[in-house]
C-alpha cells in the first residue's frame, strides 16, 4: 500500500511541477499587472480614493460581465474593431505599395517624399475638422483618420526595408537575368519583410487608438463612444470598464500580430531557435 502511494505521488509530481512552473511564469510575466490590480482594489475597498474617482476592480469586472450579458459590449466592440481594422488594412496595403514606389522610383521620391517627411511628425488629428466638413461625423471620417495615422509607420518601414537590401544581392539577380518585377517580388520584398512587419506592428495599436479617439470626439457607437456616454452621466464604473476593455482588446491584437509575424517570418533568422 505504501509503495502504491509513493508511485501515485511520483506520478503527480511532474504535473505539480508543471503547474508551479506555469504559475511562476505568469507571475514573472504579469507580476506588475497583478500588483496594480491588488493595489487598485485595496485603495477602492479602503476608500483611500473616492469610489467616484476610482471604483473597485471587482465592480468594474461586474459591469463588464453585465455588458457581455446584454450584448452591449459585443456591439460596441464590433463597431470599434470594424473601423480600426478597416482603416488598418487600407493603411497596410497603401503604405506598402507607396513605400515600395518611393524606394524604387526617384521621381516618386522627389514628388511624394517631402510630403511623407512633412506628414509623419504632424499630428494628424488636426485634420479631423476638415474631414468632418468633407465627409460628415459618421464612419467615413473615423476610418480616414485611422488611415492617415496608421499609414506613415508602414510607409517609412517599407522604404527603410527596401533600401536596406544588400546591393550585391540585387546586382547578382540582375546579372542572372531577373526581370525588374521578379526582382521586387522575390528578392526585395521578402528581404524587407521584417522591417515592413515591424512598421505594421506599430500601425496596429495606432489604428485602435485613433478609432477610439474618433468615437470619443464624434460620438456614436463603439467603445470610445460608450466611455464618453458614461462620462456624461458621471458613471465612473462605465468609464473604467471601457478602459479595461480597450486594454484587453489591445493586448490581444498585439499578441495576434506577433503570432502572424512569427508565422510569416518562420524562414527568417529571427524565427530560428537560439543555439547559444
Amino acid at each position: 500500500m505504501a509503495i502504491d502511494g509513493l508511485e501515485r505521488a511520483g506520478e503527480r509530481t511532474p504535473a505539480l511541477v508543471a503547474v508551479l512552473n506555469g504559475a511562476g511564469r505568469i507571475l514573472l510575466d504579469y507580476g506588475s499587472l497583478i500588483a496594480l490590480v491588488i493595489v487598485w482594489e485595496a485603495c477602492a475597498r479602503l476608500q483611500i480614493v473616492s469610489p467616484y474617482l476610482l471604483p473597485s476592480f471587482t465592480n468594474v469586472l461586474a459591469r463588464i460581465w453585465a455588458e457581455i450579458g446584454d450584448g452591449t459590449l459585443l456591439v460596441n466592440l464590433a463597431d470599434t474593431l470594424r473601423r480600426a481594422l478597416l482603416g488598418f488594412a487600407i493603411a497596410v496595403v497603401a503604405g506598402v505599395a507607396l513605400g515600395m514606389l518611393l524606394a524604387r522610383s526617384v521621381t516618386a521620391e522627389w514628388l511624394v517624399g517631402p510630403l511623407v517627411s512633412l506628414g509623419f511628425p504632424l499630428p494628424k488629428i488636426t485634420f479631423l475638422p476638415i474631414f468632418i466638413l468633407w465627409f460628415g461625423v459618421y464612419d467615413t471620417s473615423k476610418v480616414i483618420m485611422v488611415v492617415c495615422d496608421a499609414i506613415f509607420p508602414v510607409i517609412t518601414a517599407t522604404i527603410a526595408g527596401a533600401q536596406g537590401v544588400e546591393r550585391q544581392i540585387i546586382w547578382s539577380a540582375r546579372n542572372l537575368g531577373a526581370r525588374e518585377r521578379d526582382l521586387w517580388s522575390t528578392i526585395i520584398l521578402p528581404a524587407a519583410a521584417p522591417q515592413i512587419l515591424s512598421g505594421i506592428e506599430v500601425a496596429l495599436p495606432i489604428a485602435l487608438i485613433i478609432a477610439v479617439v474618433g468615437e470619443m470626439m464624434l460620438g456614436g457607437s463603439g467603445l470610445g463612444g460608450a466611455m464618453m456616454q458614461s462620462w456624461r452621466f458621471a458613471d465612473s464604473v462605465g468609464v473604467f470598464a471601457g478602459l479595461l476593455e480597450l486594454s484587453v482588446v489591445g493586448f490581444i491584437l498585439i499578441r495576434l500580430m506577433a503570432a502572424v509575424r512569427r508565422r510569416l517570418l518562420r524562414w527568417h533568422a529571427e524565427a530560428q531557435p537560439d543555439l547559444v
